[in-house]
């Protein structure tokens, strides 16, 4: 094998240009979904129908929950430097991290582990039990505002059974749920990026990738929130906003 690198990923020529092989406007273009060629191109393989429901579903899931601090980012970043969206895209996708949103891959490794296992309940209480033992977060449960259960979890839950891809990291996340909650008299639900991890997974897409997949999502409900703040901005009142929450208060040791 040479040691020269190479892509799989695509060519082209004067006159076509080929992902993973395929014709881009012979087979791609008006023929495969924004999410069929997302997951083609990612894991190399053709989504069928019932995958290609859920992956757009999933990047669907997670457009758009209002003003979260993506969407803060992205809108004061595009107010200070409107020449250039890009830029406030990126700020956006910049908080997508390990605490928000990006939880989704966190939620992922948690549910291949327990999927896994020849215990699938034993697993999930081991991972709970190290969980509270170190003094973190359990990657995909909970929300502040979707209590006690998140819709838009059991909405995708109900897709994938309906699809025919309930299968082990959903039933991961399942025992995950009844070792965290069972105790608890206020539940702890599993939420968005736990139900997506769990789908996403049951569709073949691999858990460090997963937060790519949770980027692209996001990165359309930026662009919406850009395009608002061009006809209707929000500048001054989220900056009047912070200033009145956060108001002065100087240090005791200061003259």
């Amino acid at each position: 094998m040479s040691d020269h690198p190479t892509t799989a990923l695509c060519s082209s020529s004067a006159d076509d240009v080929r992902l993973r092989g395929k014709s881009l406007p012979g087979e791609l273009m008006g023929q495969v979904s924004f999410a069929g060629v997302l997951t083609f191109l990612v894991t190399g393989r053709m989504p069928d129908a019932a995958e290609t429901a859920l992956v757009d579903a999933c990047l669907v899931t997670l457009m758009e929950h209002g003003l979260t601090p993506t969407a803060i980012s992205a809108r004061l970043t595009y107010t200070s430097a409107p020449e250039a969206m890009q830029g406030a895209v990126a700020a956006g996708l910049l908080s997508v991290g390990s605490l928000f949103v990006g939880t989704v891959e966190g939620c992922a490794e948690v549910l291949d582990r327990i999927a896994s296992a020849d215990d699938v309940s034993a697993a999930a209480s081991e991972i709970l039990r190290t969980h509270r033992a170190e003094g973190r977060r359990l990657p995909g449960f909970g929300h502040p505002e979707h209590t006690p259960v998140d819709p838009r979890t059991e909405r995708l839950r109900e897709l994938a059974r309906e699809h025919g891809r309930y299968g082990p990291h959903w039933r991961a996340l399942d025992a995950l749920d009844l070792a965290l909650n069972a105790p608890r008299k206020r539940p702890l639900p599993p939420n968005a990026t736990g139900a997506i991890a769990a789908t996403l997974a049951d569709c073949g897409i691999p858990s460090e990738i997963m937060r790519g997949f949770a980027l692209v999502s996001r990165a359309g409900g930026l662009i919406a929130h850009i395009h608002e703040e061009q006809r209707r901005p929000a500048l001054h009142a989220l900056w009047q906003g912070a200033s009145d929450a956060v108001p002065y208060a100087p240090d005791e040791e200061e003259p």
